[in-house]
């Protein structure tokens, strides 16, 4: 959105435009027999417009309501109310109506917030376990923070944008998902991969913009992905749980060096680092 903004500082002062990402709200809505003919409202949260479909799969799957694409007989924004997102879930499904009927509003910035069942949720991610995979190169890592960036259409435009990416261990973009939110970014990348039938995914890596909290932790051990780097840093719970769960948990990730919390087994070292070269 341009706003006209006061440029001020050490230099005189100066009227111009400025771009700021958009922050509105989403609702979505639940279509299933048991929970009657009118739609259920799963809940609300604060997201920028855009990939509304891949960003509802991606909630209900990190959630726990659907486990497959097929789970999801139809997914689609509301003609009628903009901040909208109706989805009509397989009648096979088996719903839990405590589950199903909760409601939460949540900002950008939350990732659990309104779930009542913590304790639950952290139990439940705590007892994933990630397969044992081939290695990745250093270099290939530390180069990944590039590749995301130059594949981000919406940062360079406002600077207001948190990206999750997704790789191979070859280093290829297979997909990036942008939202003023970093738990939305999570999910709009989580659903795309669900509705194209690519999950669970294995030889992968997700890569995000901002820090590594819990719930992003727990959204990635979803996906089977074994890798998870940050160019922030991670929190004491994702840490703890990345452990637990044989991830790959890697922070501060930058061009020459980063930190890794668990999993580094899955690291191959330059060569110059093993002192061959």
């Amino acid at each position: 959105m341009n706003v006209r903004i006061l440029r001020t500082g050490v230099d005189p002062q100066v009227q111009r435009e400025d771009r700021v990402a958009v922050e509105a709200p989403l609702e979505y809505m639940l279509h299933h027999p048991a929970l009657g003919i009118e739609p259920v409202s799963f809940g609300t949260t604060m997201r920028t417009p855009g990939d509304d479909e891949y960003l509802a799969a991606g909630l209900l799957y990190g959630e726990g309501l659907v486990n497959t694409a097929g789970d999801i007989e139809a997914i689609e924004s509301s003609t009628r109310r903009p901040n909208v997102v109706n989805v009509r879930l397989n009648p096979n499904v088996q719903m839990e109506m405590q589950m199903a009927t909760r409601r939460f509003s949540a900002g950008s910035s939350c990732g659990v917030c309104g779930t009542t069942g913590l304790d639950a949720a952290i139990a439940r991610a705590a007892a994933t376990r990630v397969a044992e995979t081939g290695q990745i190169e250093l270099d290939l890592l530390l180069r990944l923070p590039d590749l995301m960036r130059a594949g981000q259409s919406k940062f360079g435009d406002t600077g207001g944008i948190h990206a999750a990416a997704l790789f191979d261990f070859s280093g290829t973009l297979i997909t990036i998902a942008e939202d003023v939110g970093r738990h939305n970014a999570v999910d709009k990348l989580v659903g795309e991969n669900l509705l194209a039938g690519r999950l669970p995914l294995r030889d992968n890596i997700i890569l995000l913009s901002g820090r590594a909290s819990f719930e992003l932790v727990q959204k990635t051990l979803r996906t089977g992905v074994a890798v998870l780097a940050a160019i922030g840093a991670p929190s004491s719970l994702a840490v703890n749980l990345a452990i637990a769960s044989n991830l790959t948990l890697v922070g501060f990730l930058r061009q020459k060096h980063c930190n890794v919390y668990s999993g580094p087994q899955r690291l191959r070292p330059a060569h110059a680092w093993r002192g061959e070269g």
